[in-house]
């Protein structure tokens, strides 16, 4: 069921592991013989999910090799090593519920890294009954019910107002433009994101297609949008996959118009495919992390272009949107562990939350969220607006993710309320019922 990743950890601020591995400051310690500390990742490995997991998971095993090289987690005084429990959450709730008890249970993991969504859907009750600190890349897992659940990596889908707002300013004669999104957990939220950003931008949605993720296809989604005649298509969180075919389809008949989206990881294969003009109208949300708009920034991978290109070595070709997401929350992590001289859930949260300001991916970032989830567990900062230029994806400004719900979160909060994705919308799962079928529980 598991798969484990040893190693151990070192940070005492943000990012020391990518700058460790870059400048060597500390001398190498030994940790033979210190007692393991272990985390969990329950991520999709397989499945249509796969592609938001298993790059990511490779990013942490960067992380963790970075940090095992250079000493351990520093907690009472001794440097002790970091090992990833991995489990694949993608063969069914009831399988993955199986997997967060094994690993709370039996390897008696300090934090549990998920995707979130349906396959966690009975894990999460589990972990939260556990007080056992969870993190997700889908801030629509979190609720009041769920006081240990956090985002602090990024908040999808909300970071996709800037593109909006980007493109708004800079290509104003579009305001036509038709949506499509897949009717599940990633979908639903960045369909209502992206309606209420284009509402504010003032656009006109003159289509809207929702589409079944495990069947839908993209020529009859793109003939659907383009029956509207936009000059905008805005194919929102579909997944990487759905994007690239959608982006082919629009190139063959002829598409003069921009598109956006929160992802492009196939960027560069959708330029051979059509061609360098066509993409330079694409408009995105996740930068390469050699970008040179990074080298200045205010920026927690103090060392971006080494782990990029550590990353590319190891996994050539298999960048993406969430290459890096997972060690973003195990750098954050780290940092509260060590501040907190504790793996203990209440006070890790609490050096994670201390005066509600931390260091976000890119930047500074405030702990938000009552008003769409119940509780301000969800990490909020800027994020970068993404367009292709000479062949390779680059930022073209920081948006402030933050200032655009303060002014517009009502609207926000009607878009997500007319799909039923706030957090009181939602049914929690029967968990007593969950765990009489798990197998560990009849043992």
């Amino acid at each position: 069921m598991h798969k484990i990743y040893a190693g151990l950890n070192v940070m005492t601020g943000p990012s020391l592991a990518q700058r460790l591995i870059v400048s060597g400051t500390l001398p190498r310690l030994g940790v033979q013989g210190q007692a393991p500390i272990r985390v969990g990742a329950l991520v999709p490995f397989s499945g249509p999910e796969a592609f938001w997991g298993q790059p990511g998971i490779q990013g942490c095993r960067i992380w963790i090799d970075w940090i095992n090289d250079r000493g351990g987690l520093m907690i009472d005084g001794r440097r002790r090593p970091l090992v990833l429990i991995e489990a694949d959450s993608a063969q069914g709730p009831q399988a993955a519920l199986a997997a967060a008890r094994d690993m709370v249970e039996t390897h008696k993991v300090r934090l549990v890294l998920t995707l979130g969504g349906r396959d966690v859907r009975l894990a999460l009750p589990y972990l939260m009954e556990r007080r056992v600190l969870t993190a997700t890349l889908l801030p629509s897992d979190l609720s009041p019910d769920y006081p240990t659940l956090i985002a602090p990596a990024e908040v999808h889908p909300f970071f996709n107002v800037t593109g909006v707002d980007w493109l708004a300013r800079h290509r104003p004669k579009a305001r036509r433009v038709a949506l499509c999104a897949q009717e599940d957990e990633l979908g639903l939220p960045s369909l209502a994101t992206y309606r209420a950003a284009f509402r504010v931008a003032e656009r006109e949605i003159v289509s809207e297609t929702r589409y079944d993720a495990d069947t839908g296809n993209a020529e009859q989604i793109l003939n659907q949008m383009l029956a509207g005649d936009p000059d905008i298509l805005c194919f929102c969180s579909s997944p990487p996959p759905m994007i690239d075919q959608l982006t082919r389809a629009a190139y063959a008949r002829g598409f003069k118009g921009e598109m956006i989206a929160c992802t492009c990881d196939g960027y560069r294969d959708l330029i051979a495919q059509t061609s360098p003009e066509f993409m330079e109208r694409f408009t995105f949300q996740f930068p390469d992390f050699d970008d040179p708009g990074l080298e200045g920034a205010e920026f927690f991978f103090r060392r971006p272009k080494a782990f990029y290109e550590t990353y590319n070595e190891r996994f050539p070709g298999q960048w993406t949107a969430v290459s890096w997401e997972y060690a973003a929350i195990l750098d954050r992590w780290h940092d509260a562990v060590e501040t907190a001289d504790s793996l203990g859930t209440v006070a890790v949260l609490a050096a994670l939350k201390r005066g509600r300001v931390m260091p976000h991916t890119f930047g500074m970032g405030r702990w938000w969220g009552t008003e769409i989830y119940g509780i301000d567990n969800a990490l909020v900062g800027d994020w970068p607006v993404v367009a292709v230029r000479d062949g390779r994806a680059r930022i073209q400004e920081f948006g402030s993710v933050l200032d655009w719900l303060t002014a517009h979160g009502a609207l926000l909060v009607e878009e997500l309320g007319a799909i039923g994705q706030l957090w009181h919308q939602r049914v929690r799962p029967d968990l007593s019922e969950a765990l009489l079928a798990d197998p560990l529980t009849k043992e």
